[in-house]
């Protein structure tokens, strides 16, 4: 009987779930939401949370020696630098009044291949807007000045287009000359068969 068992297995030896569980975790903190399946979130959730609160004491202390202690904590789940950086330089300091339950599991509907109830992990904070980045897109566009090089290469794409759209009234007018034909031929042969007189 498995009672006052806690965690999940996922179907997996416990050092592929913890090798998941840490990778999860890892694109959880770095671009702040993922797509996977309810129980692996449910389990990711308290993973990520026990993280995030290791970090918040070591830089609430304020002493170095605190601080260096739990980003080395930290690196044993996650081993990229990068994202542990910005784990204590943006994650925690955002978290540091707030008493944990610093992710929200949203349920998304179910995978196509198999059925499998698919949630949403983020970190409060930083929602997911799937417009916001095509807005970014624009503005960096708009905002880039342009050199010399992308200046002849617009001008080359605008000949480029009129050349397209004269060849494309040119080949409708010639599409309606050869209906023109036809039309005549049809008229002019009347009911007469071919040469071979069937």
């Amino acid at each position: 009987m498995r009672h006052r068992v806690a965690n999940r297995k996922l179907g997996r030896v416990t050092e592929h779930r913890i090798a998941m569980l840490r990778n999860q975790a890892e694109a959880l903190l770095k671009h702040g939401h993922i797509q996977t399946t309810v129980p692996k979130a449910k389990e990711l959730r308290p993973f990520v949370e026990r993280i995030i609160t290791i970090a918040k004491r070591g830089i609430a202390d304020g002493t170095a020696l605190k601080a260096l202690n739990a980003r080395r904590e930290v690196l044993r789940d996650i081993p990229n630098k990068d994202v542990v950086g910005k784990l204590f330089t943006d994650i925690a300091p955002r978290y540091a009044s707030r008493p944990g339950g610093y992710t929200r599991l949203l349920r998304v509907g179910y995978r196509q291949g198999d059925a499998a109830e698919v949630a949403q992990v983020e970190l409060l904070g930083f929602e997911f807007d799937p417009k916001a980045k095509a807005a970014k897109d624009e503005k960096k566009a708009e905002a880039k000045p342009k050199g010399v090089g992308a200046r002849v290469k617009a001008a080359a794409d605008r000949l480029r287009g009129k050349r397209k759209a004269e060849g494309a009234e040119g080949q409708a007018a010639a599409a309606d000359t050869k209906s023109q034909a036809r039309a005549a031929a049809r008229k002019g042969s009347g009911n007469r068969r071919g040469p071979s007189g069937s």
